[in-house]
């Protein structure tokens, strides 16, 4: 009898033991700032709440660092990692096959595209454009030409062009271009027939020039304009536009019918854009905001407010015993302050 009570015994004291007293593996991603490695030490806004959990509820864990972020959530959803935890987005589809703690955080993505551009055209990057620079030489070596032909039909028979060759050139490259611009010097007017012709010509012909190169300024400045920086979704449209493949953001690109390159991971993607392969990158607003505030700062610029807010999860496989600790250790952490102190750490105060 005694033999039994033991048994019994020791059966209720291993109920009462943690739940989690095996060490878990925790599987992640480098994505700064929510995880990454600095000094060779796992580090991020999401590592460091993972510590806090692991605190609250004594837990030992080991982290296991994926080069993917489909290679992360496969572990998850095959059972060979207790959870996960990054930027991760809680979707329907996602979902489906695995479990989410509560939102973690609050996000949604973003535009970037390269530093310095401007979002709208100006008038002194249509003039400083090659192909108007190349329109206004072209006109300069007309009238200069125009004038000079004019001096050698009229330097014997008008005061104006009475001049030597030496002191001829700018005197002549004026009268053209007051026949072009005003329609003419009517007090010096061509005097010989071949003077006279040509001068018709000129001012003739100064209407078409006129005309052409208002156009041609026109022109420039709505190809600057189509050509202008990316400001918004709607401007996407036929852009070089790039992000991670299998993400929000792409998901999102494939909706609104937009043509991307996608890439299997945030660094692929980082240097296509750093290369200058792309026109705007699309993806979470948090780690596009990180790399153009670090390393990026000089290469990439944030483009608009962010849209299609979405949040972060833990995540866990489906039924996992973790999850529901897991939620209430949350909610301790952002009653005592300690949420609110590893947030404000990695992003500032919020709004």
């Amino acid at each position: 009898m005694t033999r039994y009570l033991a048994s019994f015994l020791l059966f209720c004291l291993t109920l009462t033991q943690p739940l989690f007293a095996q060490t878990l593996t925790v599987t992640t991603v480098t994505r700064p700032p929510f995880s990454l490695v600095e000094d060779g030490t796992d580090t991020g806004f999401s590592i460091e709440l993972l510590q806090a959990l692991a605190q609250k509820l004594d837990l030992d864990y080991t982290i296991d660092r994926k080069d993917q972020f489909g290679e992360m959530l496969d572990s998850v959803s095959s059972g060979t990692a207790d959870m996960a935890i990054a930027n991760i987005s809680i979707t329907a589809s996602r979902e489906a096959t695995m479990d989410f703690s509560h939102p973690i955080f609050e996000s949604g993505l973003q535009l970037m595209i390269p530093a310095g551009q401007s979002g709208s055209p100006s008038l002194f990057g249509a003039l400083m454009s090659s192909d108007l620079l190349l329109a206004l030489g072209a006109a300069f070596i007309i009238l200069f030409g125009g004038g000079m032909l004019m001096w050698v039909f009229e330097r014997r028979a008008q005061p104006y062009f009475e001049r030597p060759l030496r002191e001829a050139w700018f005197p002549s490259f004026w009268w053209a271009l007051n026949v072009v611009v005003n329609g003419g010097f009517e007090e010096r007017m061509p005097r010989t027939p071949f003077g006279r012709v040509f001068g018709v010509i000129l001012v003739v012909s100064s209407l078409f020039i006129v005309s052409l190169f208002v156009a041609k300024i026109t022109a420039v400045m709505t190809v600057e304009a189509i050509n202008a920086s990316v400001q918004s979704v709607n401007d996407l449209y036929g852009k070089r536009v790039g992000t991670v493949s299998n993400s929000t953001a792409a998901g999102f690109l494939e909706r609104r019918d937009i043509e991307f390159f996608d890439y299997a991971g945030l660094e692929g993607l980082i240097d296509a854009f750093e290369s200058g392969s792309l026109d705007a990158v699309v993806f979470d607003a948090p780690i596009l905001s990180y790399y153009t505030s670090h390393e990026g700062k000089t290469i990439g610029t944030i483009a608009g407010p962010a849209f299609l807010q979405e949040n972060y999860g833990i995540v866990f496989p489906t039924g996992s015993p973790l999850l529901e600790d897991v939620n209430q250790a949350l909610l301790a952490l952002r009653e005592d302050g300690t949420y609110d102190a590893i947030y404000r750490k990695w992003f500032g105060r919020r709004d």
